[in-house]
């Protein structure tokens, strides 16, 4: 057990994402798959756990966030200078080429028509740098846009097309309930069992993600910002948004290898931009009156109005090193002018526990990332 007193942390999940075996929207399909997704955006959990009034800090044996987040720290063990979820990854660069439609519904400048520069990073969710790569462990791409004038975007998304617990309490618990027991190394199934009554959304949420088993690689993931924010246009008119970033099809790509290399979702991404660079389309969802701005386990319907903002190109991906993406807090919160969180309970705390984490980690002395580009095109 890492020291009480140190600085909160951002959660890591126990166990990883297996979205393709979950079973039917049912509570005995669901408790084969709860234990896997208990990680899914863990980004979060001891910030949740505190905006939501679990923490406390009048007593001792009070769990307080930096206590939640040493407790993450005993699941994969202590690495130095490593993000506490999303450990592996890669910084990438890139560019936003805007097509001025977003500027119907945002006055930020990213979409006025033209060009601003991009850093970002893909990553594998999970709290060990060094893990194998699995063709169904949650993927991560976060991005920062330099809007200009001293203002940002950034966004951290993933491969899931919604979020498995609607509040903070429920995600604390479902991290709970799917604690591995030290006898099986599993979750205890009556307690899961039992969370799942309870929260009837996440079962819900699961049965979501079920329809969109992973693709191939990073190169043809879809990744979405999951949550719910307000966009302001110039006239003062206001609509809540989602977005997703859609992989645009290079003439004839082939799909990525399927191979069992410990690092082969990394290496494929490595040698395909080596070659030519990977475009996403940027798409802004626009809700309606009545569709959920507050529950992120709850998908709009596919008939909402789409706008395509623009195209995100990655040009190159980085080792993780001092000036990079590496040193990057991907808070979801930073937002220029005409972008504002909605209600969403998740959002304020996905912000707190990502500037703990920042602190913890940029104090920390730091180790070579495990995934090296040169040595993958050497």
């Amino acid at each position: 057990m890492q020291p009480a007193d140190r600085d909160g942390a951002q959660a890591d999940e126990p166990i990883e994402t297996t979205p393709a075996r979950f079973g039917a929207l049912t509570r005995r399909g669901a408790l084969l798959g709860i234990g896997a997704v208990a990680g899914v955006a863990a980004v979060d959990v001891g910030g949740f756990a505190y905006a939501g009034g679990w923490l406390g800090s009048s007593g001792p044996d009070d769990l307080t966030p930096p206590r939640f987040a040493d407790r993450f720290e005993q699941v994969y063990g202590r690495h130095d200078g490593f993000r506490r979820n999303h450990a592996k990854g890669l910084s990438a660069t890139g560019t936003f080429d805007s097509t001025g439609a977003g500027a119907a519904v945002c006055r930020a400048a990213v979409f006025r028509a033209g060009s601003v520069g991009v850093v970002g990073r893909f990553s594998l969710g999970g709290g060990l740098p060094d893990q194998s790569d699995k063709p169904d462990t949650v993927r991560g791409l976060a991005l920062l846009f330099d809007v200009g004038g001293g203002q940002q975007w950034r966004t951290a998304m993933i491969n899931f097309p919604v979020f498995t617990d609607s509040t903070p309490e429920g995600f604390y618990e479902r991290m709970l309930a799917s604690k591995p027991r030290p006898d099986t190394g599993k979750p205890d199934p009556q307690k899961l069992a039992a969370f799942l009554d309870r929260h009837p959304e996440t079962v819900a949420a699961m049965k979501v993600i079920k329809q969109l088993p992973p693709s191939a690689g990073f190169a043809d993931s879809s990744f979405h910002g999951l949550n719910a924010f307000w966009f302001t246009n110039s006239a003062g008119a206001s609509v809540p948004v989602r977005w997703s970033v859609v992989p645009q099809a290079a003439g004839g790509a082939a799909a990525p290898p399927i191979s069992v290399g410990k690092d082969y979702l990394f290496d494929d991404l490595i040698r395909v931009l080596a070659q030519r660079p990977l475009t996403w389309r940027l798409v802004l969802t626009i809700g309606e009156p009545g569709d959920p701005t507050n529950d992120a386990t709850k998908p709009w319907p596919a008939s909402r109005r789409t706008i395509e903002a623009g195209s995100i190109t990655i040009t190159a991906v980085q080792t993780e090193e001092a000036g990079n993406a590496r040193d990057v807090n991907f808070d979801p919160t930073v937002l220029p002018d005409g972008i504002t969180a909605s209600d969403d309970p998740l959002l304020a705390a996905r912000s707190a526990v990502y500037a703990r984490s920042f602190s913890r980690r940029a104090e920390e002395p730091k180790s070579p990332s495990e995934v090296n580009v040169r040595q993958v095109l050497s």
